[in-house]
């Protein structure tokens, strides 16, 4: 357990304003499906060798819990208290505590920050209200250096992944017409990126690829901090889709119709047209970053098993190659 923020005061607050300068705030907004529970496994298990390297973590246990209550407006009764401002003020409190620990990078990772996997599936799209979300967030960070991190996947892959898990909390399996409206939505990852970027337009915002850092939390940390990332509990894997057998045992316990979840090792609900509709817009998206993302964003292609590197908004002007041998992923 970490210990308790101290409440505010003279010698609090001008640590705050040392952290605007001193101490980089990372956050780690997702997306879901790409490995963000085994990233935040990973980052609690090292908490004592990163707070000696000057890297401290929040991760939904904690921000889920108290930190971040207030930001986002909920529905309820008048209380006469500006519940946002307060939680504001608690996110800022704790940047300063932080910094107070001797801590150069604060990384904040939480999924929810930009909508939820059940959201999506709500409204058959892609994080609809990210950038009203984060806009509410926006506050909490500024005038500091924050750095925002986004992964993407292929959206076939993203899809069929958000479904499994949808079925393991209580969903349906789809039908045809509710694929169709997955496949047919036009929103894709570079809407996501767009609004992430108006939402927080000082923010240097970060796009890596899942296919290429799939199962590399350590990786994915030393992208973020600049410093190599611990390797022990790199390799633990959490939170993935289950086998489709096991899907069909949950499906038919629940008096569900299971005959959609079909294969033995990875379910895949989409057929070859949809998919090649979902790849092809999965290629735009990737396009778009290679040549400069509108100037939005940072794009690191990576080169898989442990070597990255940024791509240059010039280096590629192709369209970007498919991703069918993600072996080892998560969801």
């Amino acid at each position: 357990m970490m210990a308790a923020i101290p409440r505010i005061g003279p010698d609090w607050a001008a640590l705050w304003r040392q952290a605007g300068a001193f101490m980089d705030v990372i956050l780690h907004i997702g997306a879901h499906r790409t490995g963000t529970t085994t990233f935040q496994d990973y980052m609690r298990r090292n908490l004592i060798e990163l707070n000696a390297m000057g890297t401290g973590f929040w991760g939904p246990r904690r921000t889920r819990r108290g930190v971040f209550a207030g930001i986002l407006p909920k529905p309820g009764a008048a209380t006469g208290r500006d519940l946002q401002k307060r939680g504001i003020g608690r996110v800022k409190l704790g940047c300063a505590w932080a910094f107070s620990r001797g801590h150069t990078h604060l990384v904040i990772s939480d999924e929810n920050m930009i909508g939820s996997v059940c959201g999506n599936l709500d409204t058959n799209t892609l994080y609809p209200a990210a950038g009203e979300r984060l806009a509410h967030f926006a506050p909490a960070f500024e005038d500091r250096k924050t750095r925002v991190f986004l992964t993407i996947r292929a959206l076939d892959r993203y899809w069929a992944s958000s479904l499994g898990y949808g079925i393991t909390r209580g969903r349906g399996v789809p039908d045809r017409a509710e694929l169709d409206r997955l496949v047919q939505g036009r929103r894709s990852w570079r809407d996501v990126i767009t609004d992430i970027a108006c939402a927080m337009p000082h923010a240097d915002i970060n796009v890596v690829p899942f296919e290429n850092y799939v199962g590399q939390p350590d990786v994915q940390l030393a992208l973020m901090t600049g410093q190599a990332g611990p390797e022990t509990h790199a390799r633990n894997w959490c939170n993935a889709t289950p086998a489709p057998d096991v899907l069909r045992q949950m499906v038919a316990e629940r008096g569900q119709n299971g005959a959609g979840l079909t294969g033995t090792d990875r379910w895949y609900p989409f057929d070859a047209v949809q998919t090649a509709h979902l790849r092809e817009t999965y290629l735009d998206d990737l396009f778009w970053l290679r040549t400069g993302a509108d100037g939005l964003a940072n794009f690191t292609q990576g080169t898989g098993a442990n070597k990255t590197g940024n791509t240059s908004a010039i280096a590629r002007n192709a369209r970007g190659h498919g991703h069918d041998n993600e072996k080892r992923e998560m969801g």
